[in-house]
């Protein structure tokens, strides 16, 4: 898997403020702290963007990408470096708009609301309450 995700600046957990002397400590730590399944996990931070290297399953990967984008001062984040057992699994990513919920999303993917628990489960990294999503916020959606 490579490539370039974009995310919303302003908007996300803020764990490190202007200035900070190592934001690419934090962010790894962020990470880590979740523990998705990446080996050697390598994290560098740069003027919004974070580039994230290491190996693991699709999944791990794709969970480490939305853990350092949503977080406030972060607008894309590259995985080029990164290696992964398969590169496409079907997953789709969805920026969640104002008035959304967890059910109206999974009625959206999978026509049925009540599969909301297998997208809150995906992005359990990202989604701490299933109740508490926010506009601008960006998850996986896995496939049906």
């Amino acid at each position: 898997m490579s490539g370039l995700f974009d995310f919303v600046k302003t908007i996300g957990r803020k764990i490190f403020g202007e200035g900070e002397a190592d934001p690419s400590a934090k962010i790894k730590a962020e990470i880590e702290k979740a523990n998705p399944g990446i080996k050697d996990l390598g994290v560098s931070f740069k003027d919004g963007a974070v580039s994230l290297t290491g190996s693991g399953p699709v999944e791990a990967l794709q969970k480490a990408i939305l853990m350092a984008g949503n977080i406030m001062g972060v607008s894309e984040v590259k995985v080029d470096g990164a290696q992964v057992a398969a590169i496409d699994d079907g997953t789709q990513y969805y920026i969640i708009k104002s008035g959304d919920t967890l059910s109206a999303i999974a009625k959206q993917f999978y026509g049925d609301a009540n599969t909301y628990p297998k997208i809150f489960e995906a992005n359990r990294e990202v989604i701490k309450d299933a109740n508490l999503i926010f506009p601008g916020q960006k998850i996986r959606i896995p496939k049906a």
